[in-house]
This record gives C-alpha cells, structure tokens and sequence, in this order.
C-alpha cells in the first residue's frame, strides 16, 4: 500500500482524474471520516483504491460517473435503521453520494462509527480476515 504522506495527493489526484465535479463530495467525506475518526490513515490499496484504515480497513471511496462510492468492507454487519447502504454481497455495503448534502446526513456518521466499533473490538487484516487474538501464557 501506498505510505499515507503521498496518499492525500494520489488521492487528489484520483478523483481529479475519475470526476472533478465530484471533488467537493469527497473533500467532504474525507473529512468527515477525519473528523469521527481522527486517528484513521488514508491509503490507496493494490488496487487503487482510497481506503480508510483504523485497526485495520475502515471504509472506501471509488469515484463514478455520476456518484461516488463510499462504501464498508464489513457494511453487512452495519446496523442501518434508515437503509442508506446498498449492495448484496456477503460483507461489503456502500451509499452512493451525489451531492455534498449526502454527506451531512446523521446515518452516515453513525455508520462511520459503528464500523469503528468493529474495528476496535475485531480488527481486520489488510487481507480483510480478523486477526487472529494471540493467547496469552
């Protein structure tokens, strides 16, 4: 993974490249994770990807054509009363935000931090496998 002092700007970099109306949008959400996570990293992953990390990946950013994904590797486990995330697959959840407006909804918050919550008492691997707790002797 890419160290996180080049991150910022590769990441910059990406959305300018993928979308730069959706700039704003993610300037948003980057901050918000910041801001409810202030010790979290951001990375790119092998595959290009901004990822947010935290005891392990916390949540992604891939930018669209008309949206960007902000989305959780472990979403299913997420409680989402108000049904923002979407998607079907067996862990991974996302929402889509098109507008800086999508960003200050309360339910993201929350689900940014119930993901740290995840995080913190079962962290994952960068492989997304939990760790393994070690026993003690």
């Amino acid at each position: 993974m890419q160290g996180e002092a080049n991150a910022a700007a590769t990441i910059d970099r990406y959305v300018e490249k993928k979308n730069p109306k959706l700039k704003p949008v993610c300037d948003a959400v980057r901050a918000l994770v910041r801001k409810v996570v202030p010790k979290s990293r951001e990375l790119l992953n092998p595959w290009g990807v901004p990822i947010f990390e935290w005891n392990g990946p916390l949540c992604y950013l891939m930018v669209g054509k008309n949206h960007a994904t902000f989305g959780f590797p472990r979403g299913s486990s997420l409680r989402d009363p108000t049904r923002l995330l979407k998607g079907t697959g067996k862990n991974m959840r996302h929402v889509k935000l098109r507008e800086i407006s999508d960003v200050h909804d309360a339910n993201l918050k929350q689900l940014i931090l119930q993901a740290k919550k995840l995080n913190r008492e079962e962290p994952l691997s960068a492989g997304m496998r939990r760790k393994r707790k070690t026993k003690k002797r």
